[in-house]
């Protein structure tokens, strides 16, 4: 009996530390072809449409308007005001003049007087790409701040014909130097590593949906954006339905020059609430493969945290969590490797809050997993969002 346990918690930490090995090698993989394809001439004349949805961003949205307006890449900008009730409107028609006063013709705003959901967002997106002309669409969010040559360095990792679409890091803003903000800026860098290292071992089923382009081409071949099934996390949804079609490739941008900030979360309540949705996307993905993927890891994630209060009667299961850290270190030494420059910078108290992130994020990630398996209710602006079934 002891020797199948030892075999059980042993074979915990390695699978783990495996699969962590295994990732960190899909990130690699993805990085060599990131510098490879911007070394190349890229693809000169594609026609791009941006496509964003608003819904009450006044608050949030100056920095977006203001980083639009200085790409280096000419792009047909479509809005989707999803209902706002606050200074949205104004703003962004105060946008498109401003734009049209600098050359910038084709930008319009879609106004939406109603939206039968259940995914709010997924629906305001379906009625922006509906409109797009673009050979590629762009997409972003209300609250994101993007740099000069984002329009640019998008399309360009776009070049192959069989690129059928790319996701691209999103950083959290440094909102101050409570745990909070730090943690959320490591936690994003850590996500992404995730997203791009299934990437590059041909598994994509994740992305962030205010960084990503798709070829408009490989979405029109596998059933429009109609065949996007509801989902709380509509972005991966949608990378899952490109990639199941075998003709195209999902890529992952690897370097910082198209890194898009965006706005922290104030509470915790309000991060637990977007990491719940994110959790919840993958766990009960509408694809089958992400769905998998998705629940093992956050099973052996867990396992490792509830292991914790039982070593000391049950010493051999110190092996789970150590696995679990081992794996960490990996992903937090990968995300300081690509991303050092977006992520906080300082001493010691910079590097003890790495530490610190690295022992809380398995506690916080597996809080998440029990909730998403309680189902527990999540919402997006304030609207309940339907979980898959």
């Amino acid at each position: 009996m002891q020797s199948l346990f030892d075999i059980l918690c042993y074979g915990h930490l390695i699978l783990f530390v495996g699969l962590q090995t295994v990732l960190m090698a899909g990130i690699f993989l993805e990085w060599l072809w990131d510098r490879r394809v911007m070394r190349g001439k890229g693809q000169p004349g594609a026609s791009v449409s941006v496509i964003i949805p608003i819904h009450n961003e006044a608050g949030r949205m100056e920095g977006l308007l203001r980083t639009l307006l200085c790409q280096d890449y000419p792009a047909e900008i479509i809005f989707v005001d999803d209902r706002s009730d606050d200074e949205s409107p104004a703003m962004l028609e105060q946008f498109v003049r401003e734009a049209r006063a600098r050359g910038v013709v084709n930008c319009r705003i879609i106004s939406l007087k109603e939206n039968p959901g259940p995914n709010y967002k997924q629906y305001a997106l379906a009625r922006g790409i509906a409109e797009a002309s673009g050979d590629f669409l762009l997409f972003t969010d209300g609250d994101c701040d993007l740099p000069p040559g984002w329009i640019r360095g998008m399309v360009r990792r776009m070049a192959d014909e069989r690129t059928g679409a790319l996701i691209a890091p999103v950083f959290k803003k440094i909102g101050g130097k409570r745990f909070l903000f730090l943690y959320q800026c490591f936690d994003h860098a850590v996500r992404y590593d995730y997203l791009a290292a299934a990437t590059g071992l041909c598994a994509a089923g994740g992305g962030f949906g205010n960084n990503l382009i798709v070829r408009k081409k490989a979405l029109d071949e596998a059933g429009a954006y109609e065949a996007v099934p509801s989902s709380p996390t509509e972005d991966a949804a949608l990378i899952s339905l490109i990639r199941r079609r075998g003709k195209y490739r999902i890529r992952a941008a690897c370097l910082p020059d198209v890194a898009v900030d965006t706005d922290a979360e104030r509470s915790w309540k309000a991060l637990a609430g977007q990491t719940l949705r994110w959790n919840n996307g993958g766990i009960f993905s509408p694809d089958i493969v992400t769905r998998i993927n998705y629940n093992f890891l956050m099973l052996v994630i867990a396992t490792s945290v509830i292991a914790i209060p039982l070593a000391p009667f049950f010493p051999g299961l110190w092996r789970l969590p150590l696995g679990t850290l081992i794996g960490m270190a990996e992903n937090t030494a990968a995300a300081l490797l690509l991303f050092r420059k977006k992520l906080p910078k300082g001493g010691m108290i910079t590097w003890l809050t790495y530490l610190l992130c690295i022992l809380f994020m398995p506690v916080y990630l597996t809080l998440m997993t029990v909730m998403s398996y309680l189902r527990v209710r999540i919402k997006w602006k304030e609207k309940q969002v339907k979980i898959n079934k």
